[in-house]
């Protein structure tokens, strides 16, 4: 017999199945991981990051300005109208005033709504 002893390695290159319809087995391919946690370069990674941080407070800050000017502007409405149903009550005040002024000077020469009917 002329039989050579098949030398075993430690690792997979050295076996072989004997089942040939099986396929040899290969590393997971972890692709569903971030972009950011598949880079291998810690300072990349957090200059990334850092970068991420920068826009998302220049948004905030550009947002706020946004809401300031929107809320200054209804402020500004808000005070027309304030002034001008103030001027509307004024007016209303005053032609009261001027009716019921005219009604005191009818009583006092006397005409009345008897009187005149």
């Amino acid at each position: 017999m002329d039989a050579q002893p098949v030398s075993l390695a430690p690792s997979s290159n050295g076996r072989v199945s004997g089942k040939s319809w099986k396929t040899q087995k290969s590393a997971t391919v972890r692709s569903r991981l971030p972009p950011g946690v598949k880079t291998k370069n810690w300072d990349d990674r957090m200059r990334k990051t850092q970068q991420a941080l920068a826009i998302k407070k220049l948004e905030s800050e550009l947002k706020e300005e946004k809401q300031a000017e929107i809320q200054r502007r209804r402020q500004i409405t808000q005070e027309r109208k304030k002034a001008a149903e103030e001027r509307q009550r004024l007016e209303e005040d005053k032609a009261k005033m001027g009716a019921r002024k005219a009604a005191r000077l009818r009583r006092r020469i006397g005409r009345t709504k008897k009187i005149n009917g």
